[in-house]
């Protein structure tokens, strides 16, 4: 093969404040520059003792890359002359276009804007805190990685690898759907066959499909106040008109419905952020308003395997003897969030028609991640992990409830199962938005009320403190950085 000049080590680089390992930085670059039509077929490359000193790695990583990349077909080994870059470069890029035009189009007349929407803001670095009381983050301490990495392990293996590469095209892993049918929907009282799940892209994902299915424009849905704010953002966005009903200490009463109510988007388990849980009572009059006036509901039950106080109650779907509740499931606060594994539970006519839209939008969940977390379903590792995750997030509760109780702050929302936040309402002259920033330098995060609110007041004191992203030795600490906060406020 015929050389066409040598190629500088200054054209590689790595960056050690960066978390992937070397070794995959270094092979990142070659290819990186090798695919940018920098280095021309036939170049040599540094030695692989000059680009080791001039990275300061260790001559052994820039063999192992090389080699890989020989593999790969990026390089050629040269008998006695080390390496040069291969005749046969994968898919070389096209030389890039100059794309600096200004844009013709007026985008703020063709898109809505959804990022003045009411949402719950969380910093990307939250780990970065000492004291991160950020709800729905986990703790990866508390999970088990082998366990999980053993699964993963199976779902690669050369039988499963067959079918998970296929095009699934409507259809869900049928592994996690038989272990939901079998196990996490009858710990809730719910029946219901492989025909009537369907796997989502989280419980996110499933709120938008059930809403999308469901808002009616000449009908009333209803959501509870507080209450998430993606619940009334979907509907808007769905052009449902939408009523905000404030609950009191038994949750949302069905009394205060409307006739016209078409739809109610409710978490009777768990309200959100409050904790509160509905009442038995409440419960059957909401199904019994709905067969009356012919509404649906959406059920979120989103919190109840954190149940580590007393068994949760009933669900709204086991009570639902007319087929009018659409339940939602998540594994992402269970597991973890970036799982994105959820469900939607619901007739098989309605299911239907879901399976049919999801497949508009994205076919199918990744088969892959499906089977790893129905393995792990049912290998039993996620019994074993809501065990240990329930006796950490009871002593973290404990800690948190009794470090506040001695500050100007007060719990007046709290899971009466267990959950992983509290609902803390501080003095009436703070604003829980400005006591969020002040608190900020000192290393704490707390999540600020007002996006939970439909018409939040101009002061809101209110504000949700997660205790699953933050360690029990951590916990007085933080609290007391808020109670100083407080005590200082003018």
């Amino acid at each position: 093969m015929p050389l066409t000049g040598q190629i500088s080590p200054d054209m590689f680089f790595v960056d050690r404040n960066r978390r992937e390992p070397l070794q995959m930085q270094l092979a990142a670059s070659i290819t990186s520059a090798l695919l940018d039509t920098r280095a021309q077929p036939g170049s040599r490359m540094p030695s692989t003792r000059a680009l080791a000193t001039h990275l300061g790695l260790s001559r052994l990583t820039v063999t192992l890359v090389y080699q890989e990349l020989v593999a790969q077909g990026y390089l050629e080994s040269l008998p006695r002359s080390g390496f040069a870059v291969s005749q046969k470069v994968p898919h070389r890029r096209l030389e890039a276009i100059d794309q600096t035009a200004v844009s013709r189009v007026n985008w703020a007349a063709r898109l809505p804007d959804l990022t003045r929407r009411r949402r719950i803001v969380k910093p990307l670095d939250w780990r970065s805190y000492p004291y991160p009381f950020i709800y729905g983050q986990a703790d990866p301490k508390l999970f088990n990685h082998t366990a999980w990495r053993d699964c993963a392990r199976r779902a690669l293996g050369a039988r499963d690898f067959a079918e998970l590469a296929d095009d699934s095209l409507t259809q869900d892993d049928p592994v996690l759907v038989d272990y939901i049918c079998r196990n996490t929907l009858p710990r809730r009282g719910i029946r219901a066959r492989p025909e009537e799940v369907l796997i989502t892209l989280g419980a996110q994902n499933a709120l938008w499909i059930a809403v999308g299915l469901l808002a009616l424009p000449d009908r009333l849905a209803v959501v509870e106040d507080p209450g998430f704010p993606d619940f009334a953002e979907s509907l808007r966005l769905h052009g449902m008109p939408t009523l905000f009903v404030p609950t009191d200490a038994e949750g949302l009463n069905p009394d205060d419905l409307p006739p016209q109510t078409g739809l109610v988007l409710v978490a009777p388990s768990h309200s959100i952020p409050v904790g509160i849980t509905m009442t038995l009572e409440r419960r059957r009059a909401l199904l019994a308003a709905a067969d009356r006036h012919d509404f649906l509901v959406v059920e979120d039950d989103y919190e109840t395997e954190m149940s580590f106080l007393e068994p949760p109650s009933p669900s709204l779907k086991s009570l639902d003897a007319s087929g009018r509740v659409i339940y939602l499931g998540s594994f992402s606060k269970s597991l973890f969030p970036g799982l994105r594994i959820g469900y939607l539970v619901g007739p098989e006519p309605f299911i239907r028609q879901a399976r049919a839209l999801r497949a508009m939008m994205l076919r199918h969940a990744p088969g892959h991640m499906q089977r790893v977390t129905g393995y792990f379903l049912a290998l039993g590792h996620y019994d074993a992990h809501l065990v240990r995750l329930r006796e950490v997030f009871r002593r973290r509760r404990e800690t948190l409830v009794s470090a506040l109780s001695q500050t100007p702050l007060e719990v007046v929302g709290a899971a009466r199962h267990g959950g992983s936040s509290l609902w803390v309402a501080a003095p009436e002259t703070i604003d829980s938005a400005s006591f969020a920033e002040a608190l900020r330098p000192k290393g704490v995060l707390i999540e600020p009320g007002h996006p939970f609110f439909a018409a939040p007041s101009g002061i809101c004191r209110h504000f949700r403190l997660g205790y699953s992203s933050i360690g029990e030795d951590r916990i007085k600490a933080g609290v007391a950085h808020l109670a100083e906060t407080a005590a200082d406020w003018r």
